[in-house]
């Protein structure tokens, strides 16, 4: 049997994604974990898109999906209202337009190297969740926007003791992919559970719930430039804090 780990990887993105919200401050996070943000999927339409836009529907207030095929938007659109009742759905040809209201993206397109998104449009504090490959965004776009998180993936770490080589990460933890192979082996489950492209959003919920039964936790976040520290969060809360303030003293009035 074999599985390419990219349920486990699409699970581990969102769950960095939503525990980087946190981390930040930015989003209040209710009681059930649902964030009070709105959240964006650009390349709604695709097998990855599809599947992220699924799951944010269930953690978010508000969730834009923005793809350059309407008939497919509607159709999603109708699906997620369907799986989840009360969800507040947005659709859009182009990323564009909502950019500024954003408190996360998640970016999942095959545009292969092509502009997905102007970063310099983007809300002060969002955190950008790049699960395309090859990455949507590039470094030096990264770059541009301190006070915006752009996070790649989540890394897993391992329960009990762990016996395994140098991968390059610290003792215990593994990437997402690899931690798929070890639930399922864990589960017994000697079967084909992720291939090619296709994405299914039952097996990224199941595969995230079976972690968690095993004791799998999130790790680390990660970045262009690696693991993401305390003082990288911190950097872009105090940042995006005071890309504001200039903003609200703007705005407001002479009595």
């Amino acid at each position: 049997p074999i599985t390419t780990g990219n349920s486990y990887s699409a699970s581990g993105a969102l769950w960095a994604a939503h525990d980087a919200m946190k981390k930040i401050g930015r989003v209040s996070i209710g009681p059930s974990g649902k964030a009070a943000g709105k959240a964006m999927v650009v390349g709604a339409t695709g097998a990855i898109g599809s599947v992220c836009a699924r799951l944010l529907a269930k953690a978010v207030d508000e969730i834009y999906l923005a793809a350059p095929e309407p008939a497919k938007l509607l159709a999603l659109k109708e699906s997620i209202e369907q799986e989840t009742p009360g969800a507040i759905v947005h659709v859009a040809g182009s990323a564009e337009r909502d950019l500024a209201d954003m408190d996360m993206i998640v970016t999942a397109t095959s545009g292969a190297g092509k502009r997905i998104l102007d970063i310099m449009k983007v809300k002060p504090g969002c955190v950008i969740t790049d699960v395309a490959r090859p990455l949507d965004i590039p470094a030096e776009d990264v770059a541009k926007r301190p006070d915006v998180l752009v996070i790649e993936s989540g890394e897993i770490q391992l329960p009990g003791e762990v016996h395994m080589k140098d991968i390059g990460l610290p003792k215990g933890i593994a990437y997402a992919c690899l931690a798929e192979t070890i639930v399922l082996a864990l589960e017994a489950r000697f079967e084909n559970f992720t291939l090619g492209r296709n994405i299914e959003w039952e097996k990224v919920r199941e595969i995230y719930k079976l972690g968690l039964k095993h004791g799998m936790k999130l790790a680390a976040i990660s970045g262009v430039n690696g693991v993401f520290t305390e003082e990288d969060f911190e950097r872009v809360r105090v940042l995006a804090a005071s890309q504001e303030a200039p903003q609200a003293e703007g705005s407001s009035t002479p009595a």
